[in-house]
């Protein structure tokens, strides 16, 4: 049956063939439909760039700033290459005279004889300590952070309200140098050996839980913090913050201009403690391409994780830093411990010796700690740029940091004294990103630069 189907099948096909194949014989093949193409050029993209010189804007920048601008400037930040020197150097005299009278040892006894608990001792130690201390820096505190600013024109405020803020971060300093202090002894009576190791990670641990805290509540406690106000400002940080994955839904500035002239932005916290806050300088003295684009710079430090890869990296550095005090402590006391009464590494007597030993390693260590936080910097400056697209107004707010950063230091002097990047390496940085995106529709709109 099925071999019947099969030969019906071909007899019907051979049948279709003979039939078809008489009418395409006589009508041919049938020409293809054609149509009319209209070619011709198509217009540019966009119209040629014109001539830039990365370089030469940058110079055009740094130029603005002169005379005796940029003699107040260099002054101011030079001087304080010799403070690292000189706060180092009273730092450690300080030491000295606490425990060569014995002093330390006898604010020892006072606190043994307030309980006998070797833990309670401690913290109460450490109070008179920090007490004691700021009393003896209180000189050089004075100079440095009011009568220098007023020299610069820096400080907005009388001597009174800079005391009644200078009491508060005082009284701050000294609950927390207490908490800190008590566990980094109590992991010395626990671990005589290795206590260097876990002193280096309290501290760490204490260093990440301030970043949560400090701007929720030690920072409120110097200033007013309150949303900015509606408008297109605040709709545009806040959309840059959402295009970033910033967990925010308000803008903050606060009143800094009772205090200095200084321009500054933040974006702060973390575990839910995000905020982005800048104070009422950088909203009135910064165009809004300048306040976009310290924003970005802000945002880039959220965003790239730098409270814990600078954690980290800085922790590396207080590891070593505990370690070269634990052999520092060692070296001293075997000469001078009869002296000073310092009985071992668990006396609370011998804190002044770990803070001397400390302050020289970190003197030391500038160039090294001054280099981690400069690449980052770095690194948020091109996260910011990208962000916000602002290079010129990055560019100006360099401008204005250049009343108390110097602009254009050497090589080396960046190195060494730098903890974020120069006022030159930062506008250069901004002109050639922005020479890589002239053809950038919103670069084209934007400022001309200067050549």
């Amino acid at each position: 049956m099925l071999r019947h189907l099969v030969w019906m099948a071909a007899a019907l096909l051979l049948l279709a063939a003979a039939v078809t194949a008489p009418a395409l014989a006589q009508g041919g093949p049938a020409a293809a439909p054609t149509s009319t193409v209209d070619v011709h050029p198509l217009p540019p993209t966009a119209a040629p760039a014109p001539a830039f010189d990365a370089d030469k804007a940058t110079d055009a920048y740094l130029a603005r700033v002169s005379g005796e601008a940029r003699r107040n400037s260099d002054s101011y930040f030079e001087g304080g290459y010799w403070l690292l020197l000189w706060d180092a150097l009273y730092a450690i005299a300080v030491s000295a005279l606490l425990l060569f009278p014995r002093v330390s040892a006898r604010m020892r006894g006072i606190a043994q004889g307030m309980t006998r608990s070797r833990f309670f001792q401690v913290p109460i130690y450490i109070m008179m300590y920090v007490v004691l201390t700021g009393v003896l820096t209180f000189p050089m505190t004075v100079y440095e952070e009011f009568f220098r600013e007023h020299q610069y024109g820096l400080s907005n405020q009388n001597f009174m309200q800079w005391f009644g803020d200078f009491a508060i971060i005082f009284g701050v300093n000294i609950v927390v140098f207490a908490l800190i202090g008590t566990f980094v002894y109590a992991a010395i009576r626990a671990s005589k050996r290795f206590w260097w190791l876990w002193g280096a990670a309290i501290t760490m641990v204490f260093f990440v839980i301030g970043a949560v805290v400090a701007p929720v509540f030690i920072s409120p406690l110097l200033n007013h913090y309150q949303p900015l106000r509606e408008g297109k400002l605040k709709h545009e940080i806040l959309s840059l913050a959402r295009s970033e994955g910033i967990p925010v839904d308000n803008v903050y500035e606060f009143d800094a201009s009772k205090q200095t002239k200084r321009m500054s932005a933040n974006v702060s916290g973390m575990f839910g403690t995000t905020r982005i806050s800048m104070n009422d300088n950088l909203l009135n003295r910064g165009s809004e391409r300048e306040i976009l684009a310290v924003l970005g710079h802000e945002m880039g430090h959220y965003v790239l994780g730098h409270v814990i890869t600078g954690s980290i990296q800085i922790g590396l550095v207080i590891v070593a830093g505990f370690a070269f005090v634990a052999w520092g402590f060692g070296f001293l006391t075997s000469i001078f411990g009869g002296v000073w009464d310092v009985r071992s590494v668990d006396d609370p007597a011998g804190l002044p010796v770990l803070m001397a030993v400390a302050t020289f390693f970190f003197l030391i260590a500038t160039p090294v700690t001054n280099t981690i936080t400069r690449t980052m910097e770095a690194q948020a400056d091109i996260f910011g740029v990208n962000a916000s697209r602002q290079p010129d107004g990055f560019a100006e707010a360099a401008l204005h940091l250049s009343e108390y950063r110097k602009l254009d230091p050497s090589p080396l002097e960046e190195f060494v004294f730098y903890d974020h990047p120069s006022g030159r390496n930062r506008i250069s940085m901004m002109m050639h990103w922005k020479a890589e995106h002239l053809n950038d529709a919103d670069i084209k709109a934007g400022p001309v630069s200067p050549q």
